[in-house]
């Protein structure tokens, strides 16, 4: 892994943020009109936290998250990422300083699960194939899964295991930044909870970075050092939990405040570090 370094753009600075977005439009047209998702929209990511983006259906979470892995552009303002513009993303091996977990997992049916941890590193073309496999296995072991399963295919999988193989791919680059998009969803309450600890080891153990987009509120109160929340085309109010939830807006009072928010709030107890 040491032999990809020199192809690798530095980190940001000291001081400087992970992520920094600044006056950013998100518009979409049709034939019929123009949809304006994002407004003037500003958010920056400290290194080392765990920022959940939250808000309701139409609000734009998984646009933004694209935007800052530089899949698609603004209308305008400004998204820098590690310290550099997202759009050159693409260049310099940067793309490799982040990793990403789709909500489905989004693995290649026809690969392995070794092979599918192991694409982005054998697509660079710079590694020995043995050394590519050893790496792959170690991520492989990392997330909990075991050596055995390998071989499998991701049809023989557990939703659960196709998590953990998703998330193996997404960590194979070492990188310091991690998008997640609902990373619960569509696990068993079990599977979720194991999911959610691996999550909060591997934070603590790689000193990474997390961006997630959830609205599973367990995980977000477990694993959430800060919210953001997407609401009028902006980010509201980007705080620690307990500042968040006593922020005056209707989707912040039906969002957490509710029954359902109400149970999940019980663990801001259990976890004071997302207070």
């Amino acid at each position: 892994m040491k032999d990809l370094e020199p192809a690798l753009p530095p980190l940001p600075a000291a001081g400087q943020p992970m992520v920094d977005i600044r006056k950013l439009w998100s518009v979409f047209r049709t034939p019929e009109r123009r949809f304006v998702v994002h407004q003037d929209l500003e958010l920056t990511v400290e290194p080392g936290e765990v920022l959940a983006i939250v808000g309701g259906s139409g609000t734009g979470k998984t646009v933004l998250l694209r935007q800052i892995l530089g899949l698609e552009s603004p209308a305008q303002g400004e998204i820098d990422v590690l310290g550099q513009p997202a759009k050159e993303l693409g260049q310099k091996g940067a793309a490799s300083r982040i990793g990403m977990l789709f909500q489905h997992g989004a693995l290649f049916s026809a690969f392995t699960v070794l092979e599918n941890i192991a694409f982005p590193l054998r697509e660079l073309r710079s590694l020995p194939a043995a050394l590519v496999r050893e790496a792959a296995m170690v991520k492989l072991q990392m997330v909990g899964l075991k050596p055995e399963d390998a071989d499998k295919m991701p049809s023989d999988l557990s939703g659960g295991m196709i998590k953990r193989a998703a998330l193996a791919r997404a960590l194979i680059m070492d990188p310091p930044l991690l998008l997640l998009d609902e990373p619960t969803a569509g696990l068993d309450p079990e599977s979720s909870d194991g999911f959610v600890t691996l999550l909060r080891s591997l934070h603590r153990d790689l000193a990474l970075t997390v961006i997630m987009v959830t609205h599973d509120l367990d995980t977000l109160f477990e694993l959430s050092t800060r919210i953001a929340v997407l609401a009028d085309k902006r980010v509201i109010v980007a705080a620690a939990p307990k500042e968040v939830i006593a922020f005056q807006h209707p989707f912040i009072h039906d969002f957490f405040l509710g029954e359902r928010g109400q149970r999940a709030m019980e663990l801001l107890r259990e976890y004071p570090f997302a207070v």
